[in-house]
């Protein structure tokens, strides 16, 4: 069983996710981009960016305990798993030709990208603790 310690990553990156949101909404606003003509806003990118970041961090949580040397190899293999998805997300965008879809693909990628800087943040992390 986990305790709360554990569930710190978790929280952390809720904590990140919601300031880079945060951010990223009030750039939307300053720059006024309006996301309503995207295939994904920037909620929907958010939640879907948060929900596959919490899976990494629980699989990664469940490996520290069992085996903490292969932390790093599990991350590894998880971001791998995690640009195959985000790539099979990004599909319908790549192929719209009717949209110009350039700002669309640019938020996707800076999404992407924030939340890859924040994973590997968190698991350096937890790969610094002391066992």
């Amino acid at each position: 069983m986990m305790n709360f310690k554990n569930y710190k990553p978790l929280l952390n990156l809720f904590i990140l996710s919601a300031v880079v949101y945060v951010l990223h909404k009030l750039a939307f606003y300053v720059f006024k981009i309006n996301d309503q003509g995207f295939h994904y806003n920037v909620e929907t990118l958010y939640l879907l960016f948060f929900a596959i970041a919490s899976v990494l961090f629980i699989v990664l949580m469940t490996v520290k305990q069992k085996s903490f040397d292969n932390v790093g190899m599990a991350f590894l293999l998880g971001t791998s798993l995690q640009m195959v998805l985000c790539y099979l997300i990004l599909r319908p965008i790549l192929q719209d030709k009717i949209q110009n879809t350039s700002i669309e693909k640019t938020n996707f990628f800076i999404t992407f990208i924030l939340f890859l800087l924040i994973e590997t943040v968190l698991t350096i992390r937890i790969l610094n603790e002391k066992q």
